[in-house]
């Protein structure tokens, strides 16, 4: 849509927003229920999906509101730069977020299981508590805790989903490319894809999740192995999903004909987010499923 505010002096700012009130006590609502639910408190199940579900309303309002400032032109050059540089630091927040649980499985595997079989620092640690125990990967720990369990092949369901984000990222600046070319058919075609490529990879990894549970016995609690392995794919898949859904958005929007090949920085946003999440998750696969 075009621009109203040419004066690069005026920087639009919306008043008296209720949604990020809301949404702060709608997160710590989800957030209450999830950790109840895995720590086995019935009511935990039910909160958290009361707080997912208002979470939902509050960004659907919440975005409904920002798409409407939008339309009526009240974003300049200013807000859109603002809005990347707001977008850079999301995307850099989330790479530490990975890293952080990145970092947890070199520690392990670098450093805690070596001293626990009595390498470097750890002699007296294996002597007295763990003696015999060698270390190995993937373990669930010298305890065994959670019990026997097998590993997921690299060259199964994973490598499909890591060929499934791959040609996601083609079809996204495809995408991208058409709708500088204000070629709306192909827009549509190549957004469609990807949207319906994060949803196949979203179904391949439940299927994979249920596999795992039902027939390896390799959950949440197997030990470190299943600890990392469950909070590095369970958090990057839920932010396929978050992805999926950005991108159904705007798949909408194109639809309605938001978006022009000059203005259309919602779409490059999500598409440097979706980037993002193939980037990660080619690093779980080398590091998670294959080494």
């Amino acid at each position: 849509m075009a621009q109203t505010h040419d004066d690069p002096n005026i920087y639009y700012v919306p008043h008296h927003s209720p949604w990020p009130f809301i949404g702060s006590i709608t997160l710590f609502t989800t957030m209450v229920g999830v950790a109840n639910w895995f720590n086995g408190h019935a009511w935990g199940q039910p909160v958290f999906f009361i707080g997912l579900v208002a979470t939902l309303s509050v960004l659907f309002g919440w975005f409904g509101n920002v798409i409407a400032e939008s339309l009526a032109g009240k974003y300049n050059e200013r807000v859109d730069a603002s809005f990347r540089m707001g977008m850079m630091w999301f995307i850099f927040s989330e790479v530490m977020f990975f890293a952080a649980f990145f970092g947890a499985l070199f520690y392990a595997r670098q450093f805690a299981l070596p001293w626990l079989s009595g390498e470097g620092d750890g002699a007296l640690t294996n002597q007295f508590l763990w003696q015999g125990f060698s270390a190995g990967w993937p373990t669930n720990g010298p305890a065994e805790v959670g019990g026997a369990f097998q590993t997921i092949p690299a060259w199964g369901l994973p490598l499909i989903n890591t060929l499934i984000l791959l040609t996601s990222g083609v079809t996204i600046t495809l995408a991208h490319h058409a709708l500088k070319a204000n070629q709306r058919r192909g827009l549509l075609v190549w957004l469609g894809a990807t949207v319906l490529l994060g949803i196949i990879f979203l179904a391949l990894q439940a299927e994979e999740y249920i596999h795992a549970y039902h027939e390896l016995n390799l959950t949440l609690g197997s030990g470190i192995y299943g600890s990392t392995f469950f909070m590095l794919t369970g958090f990057h898949g839920m932010h396929v999903m978050l992805g999926t859904i950005m991108l159904a958005i705007i798949w909408l929007r194109c639809m309605k004909g938001h978006f022009s090949k000059d203005h259309h920085f919602a779409f490059e946003a999500v598409a440097w987010y979706w980037h993002f999440v193939d980037v990660v998750w080619l690093g779980l696969f080398l590091f998670v499923y294959v080494l």
